[in-house]
């Protein structure tokens, strides 16, 4: 089928949403608002990349007029050379509009939670977690992106047993979602007196931020506890019961089953800021749980393992003895671990990207 069969009637919904947007009764309903600006956003996008398409396609048939109906020499080769342009352009233009016809991930656009927590390897792992911090806050740098640490858990000699965090910027979500999983270092660590490669690992979890109409919370339910926040920080630390501990029973709609979530803030100085994020991290947590079966359901239905939504699949393998990163899901190699651990990770993410594009154009059909 034609492209521009796929995208007709684009134009008459894009107008009516944006008709909606504008109604009292649906910026009030603040569910359906962002729902509705969303798939604006969505169709605007669509249609920016068709207007381009289109465009090409009429110059195209114009040079092609003028090429085979002119009689100046010169004319004609100006015609021709707009004619190798275009047709070494079009198949691109046409490549954007089937992805842009894609659905998008709601999730995209949100900012997000991340989590990194030491796995099996002990101290080396711990390492290692914060090996992975730093190479993640290293690309946020380049991105724009910023981050706040919640909340963490420092190994023995050093890393981190467990390190929370939220990350804030443009398409934050989209960007840094294939990086759920585990991780595994292979290298001699500093502890290692005979010389040996051991086997660590690190798992990372990265969950889009709940907002507050997104999630159902019983507020009345919460258990609130306060404590002193250890570590550095001047005189007010340990001295003011500035951390806040929340435990909140949740149940879960797919399973019925009750289970305790326990969060811990010791963001800030100041227990209401501290209370305020961890309650965004409960609505993210909440969020992240009940929207699990749609992941999977996801995951269940594609082929590729790059959405596999499995936080327990090994995705990633860091060899220091010869300087190579393996993305175990598409098969993905280089050789710049070092640059790599330094936050150059933008290559492999794109190729997660186009993987993940590929999967899902051939199951659109288009």
């Amino acid at each position: 089928m034609d492209i521009l069969q796929k995208i007709e009637g684009l134009e008459g919904k894009f107008h009516e949403i944006n008709l909606l947007l504008t109604d009292p009764a649906v910026i009030a309903d603040q569910l359906r608002y962002v729902r509705l600006n969303r798939e604006y956003h969505d169709l605007e996008r669509v249609l920016q990349a068709t207007n381009r398409y289109k465009q090409a396609v009429v110059e195209l048939a114009s040079a092609k007029e003028v090429f085979f109906h002119e009689s100046d020499p010169e004319m004609k080769e100006l015609a021709r050379e707009e004619i190798d342009s275009l047709e070494a352009q079009i198949p691109a233009l046409e490549e954007d509009v089937k992805l842009q016809l894609l659905p998008q991930d709601p999730e995209d656009g949100k900012n997000v939670v991340m989590e990194i927590r030491s796995g099996t390897g002990g101290d080396e792992a711990a390492l290692f977690a914060g090996d992975l911090f730093r190479m993640y806050t290293k690309y946020f740098e380049v991105k724009g992106f910023k981050y706040t640490v919640s909340s963490f858990s420092e190994g023995a000699v050093g890393g981190y047993k467990e390190i929370i965090f939220n990350v804030t910027g443009q398409n934050v979500y989209g960007t840094l979602k294939y990086e759920s999983g585990v991780h595994r270092v292979q290298r001699v660590p500093a502890t290692e007196t005979q010389g040996r490669l051991h086997t660590s690992a690190a798992t990372v979890a990265v969950l889009p931020e709940a907002d507050e109409f997104e999630v159902h919370i019983n507020e009345g339910e919460i258990k609130w506890e306060t404590f002193r926040s250890g570590g550095a920080g001047g005189q007010n630390v340990n001295k003011v019961e500035s951390g806040v501990r929340l435990r909140y029973m949740w149940k879960n709609p797919n399973t019925g089953e009750v289970q305790e979530i326990l969060i811990e803030c010791t963001e800030t100085r100041d227990q209401p800021k501290n209370k305020e994020r961890a309650l965004a991290r409960l609505r993210t947590q909440i969020y992240d749980k009940e929207h699990q079966k749609y992941i999977d359901d996801i995951a269940s239905r594609r082929k590729t393992m790059v959405s596999t939504g499995d936080r327990s699949a090994k995705i990633r393998t860091y060899n220091y003895p010869q300087g190579r990163i393996t993305d175990h899901r598409i098969g993905y190699t280089v050789y710049n671990l070092a640059a790599f651990m330094d936050g150059d990770i933008q290559g492999v993410i794109d190729a997660l990207t186009v993987a993940e594009n590929a999967e899902r154009l051939k199951e659109a059909n288009l």
